[in-house]
């Protein structure tokens, strides 16, 4: 692997260079994004060596990674994670403009803010898919790249193809009705994950976020853009969703696959203890 560098940072906190510990600190992080004011909310652990970026899926949070700090496979390893404008505890001044390209914008704008130059890749979902277009942009900038059920096909748009399978021109009232509908899959977790989506999720967001995502799985040549990543990559997927159409051409061509048992599409909320087993095991941070 190429070797990591972290900047100064030209901030006087100098975040992620302060000497490492096995916390996470939580702040707020104030940008501005494609002329869109965000007050970014962020965890973070400073460290030695390339930090971990961990992208949440869509009606999820930055929690969702809380638990890094739990495993000795990253002791002393920078951590950065954020809520996604529209999510969580971060402000958006403008909740129309998210998109999976105003979220890579702000991925890199966070980046930027914290100095970092090579990094390791984490992301669930919606953040797959954005980790996806982020690496796919600086490919020489990410060390590693672990896909957790992000999209990389049209089969993907399980959850955002709704955006076109039940249309609405009421926001909030699709976004009740996604909600009622994911509460009775009958995947792993799906009644947990729907019951805190109102209070993780913006319904003004949706539309722009599912519009992208469809798009892009549909005709951004996502399977092409992963497989020619430089990196060293791994695709998570649970074990409901065997199925898949491309999981052995991804073995074919390199990227590791790992099945996570008793799980659907949300490994961290059905069998966490088992996917960050697999995540330990594929960072071993060798020499970088």
């Amino acid at each position: 692997m190429p070797s990591p560098t972290v900047c100064a940072v030209p901030q006087s906190t100098n975040a992620l260079m302060m000497s490492s510990n096995t916390e996470l600190t939580k702040t707020s992080i104030e940008l501005e994004v494609l002329g869109v004011r965000l007050k970014l909310a962020v965890m973070y652990r400073p460290g030695e060596g390339a930090p971990v970026l961990f992208l949440h899926g869509f009606g999820s949070t930055k929690e969702d990674y809380a638990d890094v700090v739990l495993n000795q496979a990253f002791d002393g390893r920078p951590i950065i994670a954020y809520d996604a404008p529209g999510c969580g505890e971060t402000e958006c001044a403008d909740l129309s403009a998210v998109s999976i390209s105003f979220l890579v914008e702000t991925a890199r704008h966070l980046l930027a803010h914290f100095a970092v130059i090579d990094f390791h890749l984490v992301g669930h979902s919606m953040g797959g898919l954005t980790a996806l277009m982020l690496a796919d942009a600086e490919p020489t900038r990410v060390l590693s790249f672990i896909n957790i059920e992000g999209n990389v096909a049209p089969e993907d748009c399980f959850l955002s193809r709704q955006i076109a399978d039940f249309p609405t021109g009421n926001a909030e009232v699709f976004f009740e009705n996604f909600i009622e509908r994911t509460w009775h899959s009958r995947y792993h977790s799906s009644a947990l994950y729907a019951a805190s989506l109102r209070h993780k999720v913006r319904a003004a967001v949706v539309r722009g976020i599912f519009t992208s995502m469809v798009e892009l799985s549909d005709h951004g040549d996502l399977m092409r853009r992963f497989l020619s990543l430089p990196c060293p990559r791994m695709f998570m997927h649970g074990e409901q969703n065997d199925g898949l159409s491309y999981l052995s051409s991804l073995r074919e061509n390199g990227v590791r696959v790992a099945r996570v048992r008793s799980c659907g599409h949300f490994p961290m909320y059905s069998n966490p203890v088992e996917m960050w087993s697999m995540i330990a095991d594929f960072f071993r941070f060798p020499d970088e």
